[in-house]
């Protein structure tokens, strides 16, 4: 579970940005529209698949409803996701409980 939602968020992470920094340059700049299509689909299914996996987890670990709160919160902003992953989720698995 704890590899499943690592790759989750790292790829969350990444989706987010390429919508940011290619796809959405590449729609109102270029005006190519198409990638911002595909690269958005991407994202809205990570997205909710890490939202998903957020609660799962959290439940699981019986972590506090404020660690919660900074799985989505962090969804939300660019590199969010991969302050979670080095903060939260790559100490556990190395063993080291956060």
């Amino acid at each position: 579970m704890l590899n499943l939602f690592r790759l989750t968020a790292i790829l969350e992470g990444i989706s987010y940005l390429s919508l940011f920094a290619v796809s959405m340059p590449l729609k109102y700049m270029a005006e190519i529209p198409e990638p911002n299509k595909y690269i958005g689909y991407a994202h809205g299914f990570l997205f909710i698949a890490y939202i998903i996996l957020a609660i799962v987890f959290w439940m699981e670990k019986k972590w506090s409803i404020k660690r919660l709160f900074i799985l989505v919160i962090a969804s939300l902003l660019p590199f969010g996701t991969f302050y979670i992953d080095e903060k939260y989720l790559k100490p556990l698995k190395s063993g080291v409980t956060v």
